[in-house]
């Protein structure tokens, strides 16, 4: 594992997590301790349908709902927040409650970014622009992934420049996090693969980051080894509760560990092709993640031999092609694709990816360091 010289790091993890079957019972006692008399209840089209989610999380909250928005999308757009405080700003609502996966909270970051400091969102993109305190903000997350709810950034697409931006901030991490596994049941095998994926994308990168450090480090390998025996059997057996928790909790964990030791290459490249061809976020860090590993290898040897025992792979051969392999294997064997080329991506448009890739800001924190967009073509070449 990387470390300062120093070994001196910050770890900032405020969110107060509250986790078990029926946990939406808790939802107006959280409410009522961050001060929310006034909620608005964000979510997405098809949540908003769901009475066994959505119906339950508006029940609960009762009279503290005074608005609805159900507009969210998959890769939430600036014009989707902006649009969903100004349903916030009509209901005088004062907190915020955001039910469904991370394009869902995150716009519901957005909302209590804006509700504090005003203005519009493309006012306030970068890093640690807040003035003063989010708006209170709980969340319910309905996949287990994003780790959304415990981290300081907000993924936003701007639809027309088809590139994702980064709002990130310690002040917009949600005060609550409530994580009750009945709220995954419903989601597909497909989803369940991508979303855990995309929690074990966060654990890996968290620990091959310039910025790793110890107290992370042990919250993505534990995480790992949840994810390892929890997810097949949530794509097997969705309403199994004992296995869905185990995901739910073990991504919260990924996102408490990358939003302190930040990510790197892989999420660099799933933000640059998911703007430009609008695939999933965890397909994507699934395919990606494999190539990585053998990319950075030799920098981040000592990270990936630690993840591998977390795997529980053999101590024998060369421990990154061996966690690379193992990561291939373990994905496909989750029903997901893992070519970009059969996803709609050519050779021809190559370099204009790797070339926007180094622009990402995820990149700087990739253990191994990566300036000339030449070294990435190999890369995106393995993952057609």
């Amino acid at each position: 594992m990387r470390y300062d010289a120093d070994l001196s790091f910050n770890f900032f993890a405020p969110t107060k997590v509250v986790f078990g079957a029926g946990a939406v019972s808790e939802l107006v006692p959280e409410a009522n301790e961050l001060g929310i008399k006034r909620a608005l209840l964000v979510t997405d089209p098809v949540l908003a349908r769901m009475d066994d989610v959505f119906g339950r999380v508006r029940k609960a909250l009762g009279a503290l709902v005074v608005g609805e928005f159900t507009e969210c999308q998959p890769d939430s757009g600036v014009d989707v927040v902006n649009r969903a405080f100004l349903a916030a700003t009509r209901a005088h609502a004062d907190g915020v409650i955001s039910v469904g996966g991370g394009s869902v909270i995150d716009t519901a970051k957005g909302v209590s970014l804006l509700m504090a400091e005003g203005g519009e969102l493309m006012d306030h993109v970068g890093f640690q622009n807040m003035t003063r305190p989010a708006a209170p903000h709980v969340a319910l997350p309905t996949t287990a992934g994003t780790g959304s709810e415990v981290t300081y950034v907000a993924v936003i697409k701007d639809h027309t420049a088809h590139k994702k931006l980064l709002f990130a901030d310690y002040k917009l991490i949600p005060r609550v996090a409530i994580l009750d596994p009945k709220l995954t049941t419903g989601l597909p095998p497909q989803l369940t693969a991508a979303t855990g994926m995309d929690a074990i994308s966060h654990a890996i990168e968290s620990m091959h980051s310039l910025q790793g450090e110890y107290i992370a480090d042990g919250l993505a390998l534990h995480a790992l080894h949840l994810l390892k025996e929890a997810i097949p059997v949530c794509v097997k057996e969705p309403g199994n509760l004992k296995a869905r928790g185990a995901q739910l909790v073990a991504a919260t964990m990924a996102g408490a560990a990358f939003s302190n030791a930040q990510v790197g290459l892989v999420h660099a490249m799933a933000h640059t092709v998911g703007a430009r061809y609008g695939l999933h976020h965890g397909l994507l860090n699934a395919i990606f993640l494999p190539h990585v590993v053998r990319f950075n290898c030799e920098d981040t040897r000592s990270a990936y031999a630690a993840i591998a025992r977390a795997f529980g792979l053999p101590d024998t051969g060369d421990v990154c092609e061996n966690l690379a392999t193992f990561l291939a294997d373990f994905a496909v064997s989750l029903g997901l694709e893992m070519h970009l080329g059969r996803l709609g991506v050519n050779r021809d448009a190559i370099p204009e990816l790797a070339a926007a890739t180094i622009e990402d800001a995820s990149i700087v924190y990739n253990g191994r360091t990566v300036f000339d967009p030449e070294d990435l073509i190999p890369v995106y070449e393995a993952a057609l």
